[in-house]
């Protein structure tokens, strides 16, 4: 499976996510993900941050969201009218880089890819691995190497003992 550039955003998410990720770190968390679309007349914009140690706290999303906001305001990057949700990305974090993917190898996974590969677009198994810009998942015996830019969506599959 062949890619461009390697990434997992598109060049609009990539903007936002440079403008937006000062800003993050200015108020000690981390930018984790970004995900954008539009749903009926405005645009939704969901901003998942991190912080370590301890977790993202209700008060964290809320100075993330007053600073984003404004940012987002004066930058004019998003036509009209947009909703604005900043959240902690869970148990089931989706991934998105991947540095992300690796501190997260040996956990369980799905990925769901842009388009086929090997004659299916959705994979379970256990990320084992990051080889270039490919990650590494095993799906019982079999070992697969997928194109962080051929990734539609990925998330953790908690696993509690």
């Amino acid at each position: 499976m062949e890619c461009g550039p390697v990434t997992q955003m598109n060049p609009k998410t990539q903007q936002l996510w440079q403008l937006i990720e000062p800003a993050v770190q200015a108020l000690g968390c981390e930018l984790w993900g970004i995900e954008d679309g539009v749903h009926s007349k405005s645009a939704r914009l969901r901003i998942y941050i991190d912080r370590q140690p301890g977790g993202v706290t209700i008060e964290d999303c809320e100075r993330v969201s007053r600073q984003v906001g404004a940012l987002l305001d004066v930058s004019e990057m998003i036509d009209g009218q947009y909703h604005l949700e900043i959240s902690s990305p869970g148990l089931d974090r989706p991934l998105y880089t991947l540095e992300q993917y690796r501190r997260f190898i040996g956990s369980r996974v799905k990925i769901r890819l842009r388009t086929l590969f090997e004659g299916r677009r959705n994979f379970d198994g256990r990320l084992t691995g990051i080889e270039g810009e490919d990650v590494v998942l095993m799906m019982g015996e079999h070992e697969y190497l997928l194109p962080l830019c051929a990734i539609d969506k990925a998330h953790i599959v908690p696993e509690f003992d």
